[in-house]
């Protein structure tokens, strides 16, 4: 019983780790942060998205220059995750929601799935061979940015794909006056 909880407690820990993999490639492709984006992946790995297949630094040269020219701001959301694990080879499948801001002010929404295997070496788990199933895209419809007119929202930072982001800032402090 007592190795039946062990052997538990250890698939909840690697299925953390990947489910901190996956996150580590959207968060870097949306903060532009080459080192957090390719730090989801072994050096070996292949990647399929769209017209691209090759590894991660040309896939991260090739999104950066897409999402540069296409977008002011981008958001991959992982959604739904299924992970099965074998040793050291993991298989899973993450439906995503990604949604840009384009540069002509249209927002593009789209959705799929990450299909991953993944490998840990060394004690890390990374992915070594992606899948992007595109499923659905559209466009929708513009609006103002919610509170972009509040005085000093500015003030705890502002979005940014860079390190600039506020969500980069340690220890995270707030500069706005609070509330009475």
């Amino acid at each position: 019983m007592a190795e039946d909880r062990l052997a538990r407690i250890g698939q909840l820990l690697d299925r953390q780790d990947i489910t901190d993999c996956l996150t580590r490639f959207s968060r870097g492709m949306d903060r532009f942060d080459r080192d957090l984006f390719l730090s989801a992946f072994h050096d070996d790995a292949v990647i399929a998205a769209g017209e691209f297949v090759g590894g991660p630094v040309a896939l991260y040269d090739w999104a950066v220059v897409l999402h540069e020219q296409g977008q002011v701001s981008t958001h991959h959301n992982l959604l739904n995750n299924t992970c099965d694990i074998d040793g050291d080879v993991a298989h899973t499948e993450t439906y995503y929601l990604f949604v840009g801001r384009n540069r002509d002010e249209s927002n593009w929404i789209a959705g799929g799935r990450y299909i991953d295997r993944l490998e840990r070496r060394d004690g890390e788990w990374r992915i070594v061979l992606r899948t992007n199933a595109i499923e659905w895209s559209g466009l929708v419809p513009t609006l103002p940015i919610p509170f972009a007119d509040v005085p000093g929202i500015d003030l705890n930072g502002v979005p940014s794909r860079s390190t600039e982001d506020p969500s980069y800032q340690r220890p995270l402090t707030n500069k706005r006056e609070m509330m009475s």
